[in-house]
C-alpha cells in the first residue's frame, strides 16, 4: 500500500521543483522531518476507518505520513495553487485515497467532508490556527478527533488549568467542550523556514456529552469579558457584560472578589448559563 508512496522524491525536491518558497502571508513553515510526521499521524488514532481531513499539508510531508499508516481516505484542503500542483504526484501514488481541495479551510464545512468517523490532522498555519480551532469546537460533535499543531504558547494556553499562568478563554472553550492533551513539542529548526518560536501537537478528544452544558457564543461572551481585564475582580470585570455582575455572580454561585484565572471550567459554564437565563428568561436553565 505505501511503496509508491516511499518512491516519491524527497520533500526537498518537491519544494525546489515547485518553487515552494515559503509564504508569510499563509503563515506555511513545512515540516519535512519524517519521524516527526510519521509521530504525529501514529498519534492522531486509527486511520483505516472513516475521513482524515488535513488543512495546509503544503508539499505534503504530514500527508504521506497518514497515507502511510494506512488512511482509508485523506481530504487535503489547501489555498495555495503551487502546493496543489506539488500534491498531484502524491494523489496518483495514493491511488485514490488522497483527495484535495483548493479552497480556505475558513470558508468550508469541515465536519460535511467525507464518511464519518472524521479526524482532523493537521500542521494549521499560524496565523488561523485559533479561528479554525474556535470553529471546529463548534461543530466538534462531527469529528472523533482532532491532532492538531499550534505554536507552542497557543498549545500551552489549550491546555492550561484554572490557574496557571496560560490559563485564559481559549482553556476554558477547548476544555469544555474537549478532552486536551498536548503530544509532543517541536523545535522551530524542525521547519523550513524554522518559525521564530517553537511548535507544539495537541490533542482535542469531544465529549459525547458536555459535562458542563452552555451554549458556546453565550461562554465566548462571559470569557471575552472576564479574562478581557483578568486583573479586575469579577465583579468589575463583567461590567462589560448587559447585566448586573453582581446578581449574575450570586446566581452563578461564584465570589464577586474571585478573578477570571480562578474560576474553573465549570463555573464559566454556570456563568454561561445564568447569563443566558437572566438576558432571556425563555432560555432553558
Amino acid at each position: 500500500m505505501t511503496e509508491a508512496i516511499d518512491a516519491l522524491p524527497p520533500l526537498r525536491a518537491v519544494i525546489a521543483e515547485h518553487k515552494l518558497a515559503a509564504h508569510k502571508s499563509l503563515g506555511q513553515h513545512f515540516l519535512l522531518d519524517l519521524n516527526l510526521t510519521d509521530k504525529i499521524a501514529r498519534a492522531a488514532g486509527p486511520l483505516a476507518e472513516g475521513t482524515v481531513i488535513e488543512v495546509g499539508p503544503g508539499p505534503g510531508g504530514l500527508t504521506r505520513a497518514l497515507l502511510s499508516r494506512g488512511a482509508r481516505k485523506v481530504i487535503a484542503i489547501e489555498r495555495d495553487k503551487r502546493c496543489i500542483a506539488a500534491l498531484q504526484e502524491l494523489r496518483t501514488a495514493a491511488a485514490g485515497r488522497l483527495e484535495i481541495i483548493e479552497a480556505d479551510a475558513l470558508n468550508i464545512n469541515i465536519g460535511s467532508l467525507g464518511d464519518s468517523p472524521r479526524r482532523i490532522v493537521a500542521n494549521l498555519p499560524y496565523n488561523v490556527g485559533t479561528p479554525l480551532l474556535i470553529c471546529w469546537l463548534s461543530d466538534a460533535s462531527s469529528f472523533a478527533s482532532m491532532t492538531l499543531m499550534f505554536q507552542r504558547e497557543v498549545a500551552d494556553r489549550i491546555v492550561a488549568d484554572v490557574g496557571a499562568p496560560a490559563y485564559g478563554r481559549l482553556s476554558v472553550i477547548a476544555n469544555w467542550r474537549c478532552r486536551t492533551r498536548k503530544l509532543l513539542n517541536l523545535p522551530a529548526r524542525a521547519f523550513t523556514p524554522p518559525p521564530k518560536v517553537d511548535s507544539a501537537v495537541v490533542s482535542f478528544e469531544p465529549y459525547d456529552t458536555l459535562p458542563y452544558p452552555a451554549q458556546q457564543a453565550v461562554l465566548e461572551r462571559v470569557t471575552a469579558a472576564a479574562f478581557g481585564q483578568r486583573r479586575k475582580m469579577l465583579r468589575g470585570a463583567l461590567k462589560s457584560l448587559s447585566v448586573d455582575p453582581m446578581v449574575l455572580l450570586e446566581a452563578a454561585g461564584i465570589e464577586p472578589t474571585q478573578r477570571a484565572e480562578t474560576v474553573d471550567v465549570a463555573g464559566f459554564a454556570a456563568l454561561a448559563r445564568c447569563f443566558e437565563k437572566l438576558t432571556d428568561p425563555d432560555a432553558n436553565p
